[in-house]
């Protein structure tokens, strides 16, 4: 239409002309000293591929000496009150929670790498700036590929990692990883628990957190430069929607979340006598806190988006009226001299044009977040959540529930 041309055409100055944002390169997960070993190790061949033997072999190291060394240990007679595959918990954050964190480099590797692209491509980091745009992924990169930082999160490990697990509540009983007496009682399977399996799980975890920092980071730095935000975008906006649904990429690691603290309740529920019920303010607050940690930092974009809607309506507000007084000088008044047209034509369909236009910096948002966006990564958190309703409703109870909220 010929009025956003027009409104376009008086925010276009100084925008890149350049298109295909090939050098403009950056993914979060592939790089850093982990990364390189999985390459030493043959577990990984650029980009991410060799997946499911990643997947195999990280989870096989975690998981598997535990079921051996405990078979090892009820067969010696050691009596427990809760064996290694009763364990719910255990069996949550290995064979769950461990191969989601993995599974989740694939997914943010191949949603985030477009997404640094797309700011050069529809032209929404002016030319100008390219040249800070292109030093924050540098920046981005350097930290990412720290050896000092992955060299920390393993001293942090191995230092505040095992001080927590010591500090948790006294065994009263002998379990398939200790017995009671001590802290540090372990059996042969405790210790490869407590000093290889968490630990690994642990790292993978605090690794995340950092890439998620540098994420958070980079697009904080973006927020800062000049965009070039338009008020008519459909997207409704102003072209940055696709922040938004980039979130999705999150979606593995809020699942992995979710199955860390379910197999937790699990084991509260099923073996301590717990109810479900009483988990749920818990479970609401961990959904919540986890899904806005994802999103909070998208609302460094609000002010630039907020000023381009003022803008937007300013602009629209003032087009709007030259035009209606011009339709009404024709159609109204009847008059042959028409003004210059906006629209191409004074007609009602120009009118309905404008009104359309007019609506759509109107319904605007302040931040490139909808609501099937938090809708979409609120399941990811607590679908883990869902097995547990078992405990409370059975399986033809819950389907007449569902049935119900359906229709």
């Amino acid at each position: 239409m010929a009025v956003v041309d027009a409104v376009s055409n008086q925010d276009s100055g100084g925008i890149s002309n350049h298109s295909s944002g090939a050098e403009h390169d950056f993914s979060l997960v592939t790089g850093g000293p982990l990364f390189q070993m999985y390459r030493r190790a043959h577990l990984v061949i650029d980009p991410l591929e060799l997946l499911r033997r990643r997947i195999v072999v990280i989870t096989a190291i975690a998981w598997m000496p535990l079921l051996l060394l405990s078979l090892l240990d009820f067969f010696s007679g050691h009596v427990v009150e809760v064996s290694f595959l009763r364990d719910v918990e255990v069996h949550a954050r290995f064979l769950v929670a461990l191969p989601a964190l993995i599974f989740a480099e694939v997914v943010v590797h191949s949603r985030l790498k477009p997404i640094v692209r797309r700011f050069v491509e529809r032209r929404i980091v002016i030319s100008e700036d390219l040249p800070r745009f292109d030093r924050m992924i540098d920046s981005a990169i350097r930290i990412r590929n720290s050896n000092g930082l992955e060299a920390g999160l393993l001293i942090i490990v191995y230092t505040a990692g095992l001080w927590l697990w010591s500090s948790r509540i006294p065994i009263s009983s002998a379990t398939w990883y200790a017995v009671p007496g001590g802290r540090w009682h372990l059996t042969p399977a405790g210790y490869w628990y407590v000093f290889v399996s968490i630990p690994i799980v642990q790292f993978v975890l605090l690794r995340w957190y950092l890439r998620l920092f540098i994420w958070f980071r980079f697009l904080w730095q973006v927020s800062r430069l000049n965009l070039h935000l338009v008020p008519t975008h459909p997207d409704r906006c102003a072209g940055l929607a696709f922040l938004g649904k980039g979130s999705y990429a999150f979606a593995p690691l809020l699942f992995a979340q979710g199955a860390m603290l379910a197999g937790v309740v699990a084991s509260r529920v099923l073996y301590d006598g717990q109810k479900l019920m009483s988990f749920k303010m818990q479970i609401g607050g961990f959904v919540v806190l986890f899904v806005f940690a994802i999103l909070c930092p998208l609302l460094a974009f609000s002010p630039q988006m907020t000023r381009a809607k003022r803008r937007g309506l300013a602009e629209f507000g003032q087009i709007a009226q030259d035009y209606v007084d011009n339709f009404e000088t024709k159609w109204v008044n009847h008059r042959s001299d028409e003004a210059d047209q906006l629209l191409g034509s004074g007609d009602i369909q120009s009118l309905a044009d404008l009104d359309n236009s007019f609506g759509v910096v109107n319904e605007m948002r302040s931040v490139p977040v909808k609501l099937d966006d938090v809708m979409r990564l609120a399941a990811a958190t607590a679908a883990p959540f869902a097995p547990l309703l078992f405990t409370v409703f059975s399986l033809e109870e819950l389907v007449i529930r569902l049935v119900r909220m359906l229709f």
